[in-house]
């Protein structure tokens, strides 16, 4: 298999920048390992983050048939999403904006040892 099992996630309510903290942690680990090292990093980010990885998993599994233990984070990456804008009125006139931000995740799962392809599917391809 050369290509990967894709997973996203959109509009999480947190900062991209707080976003990527956490998934550069798990970038090019074993998908177990990455499920274990989010499980126990105390930030908010690593709920979604957790959720999204193990639903790329169990994509691979449902529709390729590939186990979780054959499979490692090739690429994961967060993205800036929609921003929403409010705010407070302050003293003397004022206005405080406040920017609520959110970001889009993405995640590309990849086999640690891929079979090389046979000739028949080479020619398909």
């Amino acid at each position: 298999m050369n290509f990967s099992i894709r997973a996203h996630a959109r509009q999480i309510p947190m900062s991209a920048r707080k976003m990527r903290l956490v998934i550069n942690l798990v970038r090019g680990k074993p998908v177990q390992e990455a499920l274990a090292l989010l499980q126990f990093t105390p930030n908010a980010a690593a709920a979604p983050a957790r959720k999204l990885v193990a639903s790329a998993a169990a994509n691979a599994e449902e529709n390729y048939g590939l186990m979780s233990d054959e499979l490692f984070v090739a690429e994961i990456m967060a993205g800036e999403g929609r921003m929403r804008k409010k705010g407070r009125f302050g003293a003397r006139g004022r206005f405080k904006p406040e920017i609520s931000r959110s970001c889009h995740v993405s995640v590309a799962l990849r086999e640690i040892n891929p079979q090389p392809l046979t000739a028949a599917e080479a020619a398909e391809a």
